[in-house]
C-alpha cells in the first residue's frame, strides 16, 4: 500500500465467519481477511465463555500480566464486580464490559433495542467500577496469578463493552448516555483484531483512547476506522524533535503509529525479540527489594516500543547478540540502541555485551545512570525514566542470552567525581574492543 488515502470496502463470508477488507489505492488492490473472533471455551457458559475468550485474546496477543481478572468490592449489604475484566499498561487502564446474546436473534428492530440496552447498562457499570477504585484501591489478580493493588486515580480510565453476538444488524450504531469517561463498543471479533493486529497491550490501550475520541461507528467495522487512521497516519508530517537532546550522534526516526501491515507479518525471529524480553521480564524471579508493582513499571516501560520499530530493532538486537562474541580472549564488546520518546518523559535503551557478571553488571548499571543523567540536564525534566535491558550470549544450557533490566527515574543522584568517571569510561570515541 502506499501513503494515499484508500478507498474500503466489506465482503463478507455467506456464514459471517470471515470478514475482507478490500483497500484501493494508486498503487494496486490490498485485501486483509478478518477471521471471526476466537471460539468459545467448550462446556462453558456462553456469558462467561465470551469473558474467557475475550481475556484469552488480550493475553495471547499482548501480555497476560497486563489483564486482570475482576474482583470483588464490598456495597452496602452486598458485593460488586469491578469489571469483567482490566487491562493495565503504563497510566492508562480499560475498564472491559463483556455483553453475550444468548437467545437467538429476533428482528433487526429488535436486536438493535437490545444492543443499546445492555450497552447503556455495561456503560454504567463501568462508571462504577472507576468510581468505587477511586474511593479505595482493589487487589487484583493479573493473568500470571500475579497481585497488584489498583487505584483508580494512579490511571487515565477508558471504558471498553465488548458484545459477543451472532448476527449484529447491518449498520447498527450503539447509542448510550455520556459517562464522563471514553469509551467505546466493539464486537468480539473487533477486540480480537486489534490485538492479532498490533500484537503489543500498549499499542492496543492507546488505540482504543484514540479510537473512543472519533465519532461513534457501526459495531462490526472497527476494521475500517484502523485503517482509515492508519492511513492518516502514513500521509502525517513527522514531528520536529530536538535530536540533541539524545546527546552527539542522535537522530530522528519516524514512523506511522497504526502500521497498515499485521505487526510481524514479515514472520521472521526479529519481531518476536520484543515478546522474548518481556517474557524475560515477567518470568524471571524478582529481587528481594522488587514487587510486582516494579515488575508491572518494567514491563509497561518496554512495550511502549512502537509497533512499527519492533522487527528492526530486533533485528539489530540479533546482530548485536552475534558481533559482541567475537572478540579476543579477555576482552568485553559493548553494542547499544537508545530511544528517546518526543516529549522526553520515557528513554529506552537496550544493549548487548560479551558477558555477564559483576564487572559487567556494574559497567552496565553506570551507563544507564548517566545517560539518564544527561538526559534529564538536556530536557530539564525532573520525572523522566530511563528503562536500560542488557542481553549477554550465554554458551550452555536451553537459553541463547540473560537478561538484565535496570530502571532509574527522577533526578539524577550522581556526585561530580562519578560523573566523570562515567563519563571517562563511556563518552570517549569507541574502540574496536573495550576491555574492562
Amino acid at each position: 500500500m502506499d501513503d494515499a488515502q484508500p478507498q474500503m470496502t466489506w465482503r463478507r463470508a455467506n456464514d459471517g465467519a470471515e470478514v475482507t477488507l478490500i483497500m484501493e489505492t494508486s498503487a494496486g488492490v490490498c485485501i486483509r481477511h478478518i477471521p471471526d473472533a476466537l471460539p468459545l471455551p467448550p462446556d462453558t457458559d456462553p456469558g462467561k465463555g465470551a469473558e474467557l475468550a475475550t481475556h484469552a485474546a488480550a493475553a495471547t496477543w499482548g501480555l497476560p500480566d497486563f489483564v486482570f481478572h475482576p474482583s470483588m468490592a464490598e456495597k452496602g449489604s452486598g458485593r460488586r464486580e469491578l469489571g469483567d475484566r482490566v487491562v493495565l499498561t503504563g497510566r492508562r487502564g480499560l475498564i472491559v464490559q463483556v455483553k453475550c446474546r444468548t437467545v437467538a436473534p429476533k428482528s433487526d428492530e429488535a436486536e438493535r433495542a437490545w444492543i443499546n440496552k445492555v450497552v447503556g447498562k455495561g456503560m454504567r457499570q463501568a462508571k462504577g467500577t472507576v468510581r468505587t477504585l477511586n474511593l479505595a484501591a482493589a487487589q487484583m489478580v493479573n493473568g500470571r496469578d500475579r497481585t497488584l493493588s489498583v487505584a483508580g486515580d494512579a490511571f487515565e480510565w477508558a471504558v471498553v463493552l465488548v458484545l459477543d453476538h451472532p448476527r449484529v444488524p447491518d449498520a447498527t450504531v450503539p447509542d448510550w448516555e455520556p459517562i464522563g469517561i471514553p469509551a467505546i463498543t466493539l464486537t468480539r471479533r473487533d477486540w480480537d483484531f486489534r490485538f492479532d493486529q498490533l500484537r503489543s497491550t500498549t499499542a492496543v490501550v492507546d488505540y482504543l483512547f484514540r479510537a473512543a475520541a472519533e465519532p461513534k461507528g457501526a459495531l462490526g467495522e472497527e476494521p475500517l476506522r484502523y485503517y482509515e487512521l492508519a492511513a492518516a497516519d502514513a500521509e502525517a508530517e513527522p514531528a520536529v524533535i530536538d535530536t540533541d537532546l539524545v546527546g552527539q550522534g542522535g537522530w530522528q526516526w519516524s514512523a506511522p503509529l497504526l502500521p497498515q501491515a499485521p505487526a510481524g507479518a514479515e514472520g521472521t525471529r526479529a519481531h518476536l525479540m520484543t515478546r522474548i524480553m518481556l517474557e524475560d521480564i515477567a518470568t524471571s524471579p524478582l529481587p528481594s527489594s522488587g514487587t510486582e508493582q516494579d515488575r508491572h513499571v518494567l514491563l509497561s516501560d518496554l512495550d511502549r516500543l512502537p509497533v512499527s520499530a519492533r522487527t528492526e530493532w530486533g533485528e539489530l538486537l540479533l546482530d548485536m547478540l552475534g558481533d559482541v562474541q567475537d572478540v579476543a580472549q579477555g576482552s568485553t564488546k559493548w553494542r547499544f540502541r537508545r530511544m528517546l520518546d518526543p516529549d522526553g518523559t520515557q528513554q529506552l535503551i537496550t544493549g548487548c555485551c560479551t558477558r555477564s557478571d559483576g564487572i559487567t553488571r556494574e559497567a552496565f548499571r553506570s551507563y544507564i545512570q548517566l545517560r539518564h543523567h544527561e538526559v534529564s540536564e538536556r530536557t530539564g525534566l525532573t520525572d523522566a525514566a530511563t528503562l536500560g535491558v542488557l542481553l549477554t550470549p550465554r554458551t550452555s544450557g536451553s537459553r541463547e542470552w540473560d537478561t538484565t533490566c535496570l530502571r532509574i527515574c527522577g533526578p539524577s543522584d550522581l556526585d561530580d567525581d562519578e560523573l566523570e568517571r562515567y563519563r571517562g569510561l563511556w563518552n570517549r570515541a569507541p574502540a574496536p574492543e573495550t576491555r574492562l
